[in-house]
Parts: structure tokens; C-alpha cells; sequence
């Protein structure tokens, strides 16, 4: 497991650099960027992060519900209230940090 997933972020660091590079001519050639030979990929990567992050958020958040909802059935309304509250507010701040994050 932890061999297949260091292969894959070797290979997605490897892309991400080889696209950077490939296009970084391509970007200073057009005069973008004050002559600048790299592509800026800041908000790109901040976006990417956002979105990995409250992906993983949400889902742990409905597992520990689900999960909690089987052992006590009982509380299951109140349970589904407070994971549909903390779902509203994690998609909230990934909307205020997509919102910082776009590019200008």
C-alpha cells in the first residue's frame, strides 16, 4: 500500500513539473508575465488542496455519522442534524477558500 501510494505521488510531482516546464516557454514567448519563464501555479495548487481537503473532511464526517447512527439508532435524527450542520459549514469554507483562491 504505502509503495503503490509514494509511486503515485512521485508521478503526479513528476507531471505537475514536466507541465510546468513544457509550457513555461510557451508563456514567456507570449510576453505573459513580464518575461517571467515560469507558469504561476499558486492558485492552482491552493484550489487543488482545498478541494482534496474538504472532500476528505466530508467524508469522514458522514463515516463517523453512519457509523454512530448503527450503534444507536435512537439518536439518529439528532446525529443527521449535526452531521448536516458541520457539512454546511465545511462546504462554506471551501467555497470562501475557493473564493481566495481563484486566480486574478
Amino acid at each position: 500500500m504505502i509503495r503503490s501510494l509514494l509511486s503515485v505521488r512521485s508521478l503526479v510531482g513528476l507531471a505537475a513539473f514536466t507541465f510546468t516546464m513544457a509550457f513555461a516557454d510557451v508563456a514567456s514567448a507570449q510576453g505573459v508575465g513580464g518575461g517571467s519563464t515560469l507558469i504561476n501555479l499558486t492558485p492552482y495548487i491552493g484550489i487543488a488542496l482545498t478541494v482534496i481537503g474538504s472532500a476528505f473532511g466530508i467524508s469522514r464526517l458522514a463515516a463517523a455519522a453512519y457509523e454512530s447512527m448503527a450503534r444507536q439508532p435512537e439518536v439518529s435524527g439528532s446525529i443527521q442534524t449535526a452531521m448536516i450542520i458541520a457539512a454546511a459549514l465545511i462546504e462554506g469554507f471551501t467555497f470562501y477558500a475557493l473564493f481566495l483562491c481563484t486566480p486574478k
